[in-house]
């Protein structure tokens, strides 16, 4: 899956992500997503979304469901 791209990323969906204050260390927070906040459908550095924990950074990864 790509994390650039809107489509592929699924409310309830477990990511890793950057935090704003982590982006140049490039540490990842994992989490399920609650909200999608971006509105394009692709953004080069990852979509930006909320965690449950009510963090927010941009998406990395998408982890498989199984």
């Amino acid at each position: 899956m790509d994390h650039r791209k809107r489509a592929d990323i699924e409310i309830g969906a477990y990511v890793a992500i950057v935090l704003k204050k982590d982006q140049r260390t490039g540490e990842l927070t994992e989490g399920n997503v609650k909200d999608i906040l971006t509105n394009s459908s692709f953004h080069p550095h990852g979509i930006k979304v909320r965690l449950e924990d009510r963090q927010v950074g941009r998406v990395q990864e998408v982890f498989d469901e199984n």
